[in-house]
């Protein structure tokens, strides 16, 4: 079952919207601005966002620029204008994809289930993922920092793999909990990733100095992120 995020300020237009995705078997949670969406997608973890583009406050297009530009999450936006302009806007934005209004709700559906396929093809199999010098091996789970092996425990890996695979974007302290630890928010999370993070960068440290520590950075509030580097 997917989760996915409804942010959209009509109550009528969030109850279409949710009931043809969860008729199509995904889990959604809606909010009904960009601000609490933004503050929701820091917090909670998210396979998709349905976002309208008429907003209260900062609307849809604005939304969707700081997610791509911190987040991984993949965006569908819905509005009524379907001029071309308006669709090459939310596309310039970082959309994944562009509804108008009135849209069939089996083609909302099928578009936000072809992107879901998307994103799983991209991800699955997946066995060796790079960043610059830094290498791993997921299926073996060894790392490899320039022509050094990384001894990591499997929470520092785990950590790592996330960050490499997202190079250049925020991954939330709630992202890292569902895939390393395969939990939401258990008690003291955060403490838990800190202290992960705390013992991954000492290894990095060890490995390459002060240059490799600053692979992991953080993100005050959201989480951590990794600078996508030049091929070595």
């Amino acid at each position: 079952m997917s989760r996915i995020l409804v942010v959209d300020d009509e109550p009528q237009m969030v109850d279409i919207v949710t009931f043809t995705l969860e008729t199509h078997g995904h889990s959604c949670r809606s909010v009904g601005s960009a601000e609490e969406a933004w503050r929701v997608l820091t917090e909670e973890t998210f396979d998709a966002v349905v976002l309208d583009v008429m907003l209260p406050g900062a609307d849809g297009v604005q939304l969707c620029r700081r997610i791509r530009a911190h987040l991984s999450v993949p965006v569908v936006l819905l509005t009524a204008r379907s001029e071309v302009d308006a669709r090459v806007e939310g596309l310039e934005a970082g959309a994944d994809d562009y509804v108008t209004k009135p849209f069939s709700p089996r083609e909302l559906a099928l578009r936000v289930e072809g992107i879901l396929r998307r994103t799983a093809r991209a991800t699955e199999g997946r066995d060796v993922v790079a960043n610059g010098p830094l290498t791993i091996d997921v299926r073996a789970r060894e790392a490899v920092l320039g022509a050094r092996r990384l001894s990591l425990p499997d929470a520092e890996l785990g950590v790592l793999t996330s960050l490499t695979r997202r190079a250049g974007r925020v991954v939330t302290w709630r992202e890292l909990l569902n895939e390393v630890w395969g939990t939401g928010a258990p008690q003291g999370g955060r403490q838990m990733i800190k202290t992960t993070v705390y013992r991954l960068r000492a290894h990095l440290e060890k490995a390459g100095g002060d240059e490799a520590r600053e692979l992991v950075r953080t993100v005050r509030g959201v989480g951590y992120t990794m600078p996508e580097l030049p091929p070595d």
